[in-house]
């Protein structure tokens, strides 16, 4: 399978692993996704970029086009491999901030739905309404709820998806406030959790159109 691999500017990745061109590692498959059992890579050359911040956080990646067998994977956000071999380097994409706070939004939206807060979506989306004053009260809608939340007598499944669900709309808000970085990779990794099928790769499409 075709896969990508983000690693630092000396093409190592954790734990000092030196990868190549047709450089091949090999892991036992086993224990939790974020172990030394797997070996992490992308499906999207897209995705290992936007979500750079919350996994290596490189700050001078380097990107690799890799062949693997994936044996795990994390809401879509990374997959686990038994064995990788990196191919050939290729460009990192070019992703700007507003690229940035795009992807944040549109996965917070495909898991929150609070009036307020899709407003302000929306507004942001279309260029129609950027002002500090939208997105605070956007941020504070989100924080409202979950807040009633967690008063709530939900069943324990559903409890832990709305409230993934809110922490994506806090990121997505917050990540307007142009903590773009950090706020877009967060608001993927919280829709992820609340949503059992997220096309991660669609929306990092949508939003670096």
């Amino acid at each position: 399978m075709i896969l990508y691999k983000l690693t630092n500017k000396t093409g190592q990745s954790y734990g000092y692993t030196q990868w190549g061109p047709g450089v091949t590692h090999t892991a036992p498959g086993s224990g939790e996704l974020c172990s030394a059992g797997w070996i992490h890579a992308y499906t999207d050359p897209l995705l290992a970029v936007l979500l750079n911040p919350i996994h290596a956080n490189f700050p001078e990646p380097r990107l690799w086009e890799c062949e693997g067998d994936v044996g795990a994977t994390d809401h879509g956000l990374k997959v686990g491999c038994t064995s990788l071999t990196t191919v050939r380097e290729i460009p990192v994409p070019a992703i700007t901030t507003e690229q940035r706070v795009r992807f944040a939004i549109l996965c917070a939206r495909q898991v929150y739905h609070g009036p307020e807060w899709l407003a302000w979506a929306d507004n942001w989306l279309s260029g129609a309404d950027r002002s500090e004053a939208a997105r605070e009260a956007a941020e504070a809608a989100a924080r409202a709820a979950a807040r009633a939340a967690a008063g709530a007598a939900e069943a324990a499944g559903a409890a832990r998806a709305a409230e993934a669900a809110r922490a994506a709309a806090r990121a997505a808000a917050r990540a307007a406030a142009w903590e773009a970085a950090e706020g877009g990779a967060r608001a993927a990794e919280a829709a992820g959790a609340g949503a059992r099928a997220l096309d991660l790769t669609a929306i990092a499409e949508e939003a670096c159109q």
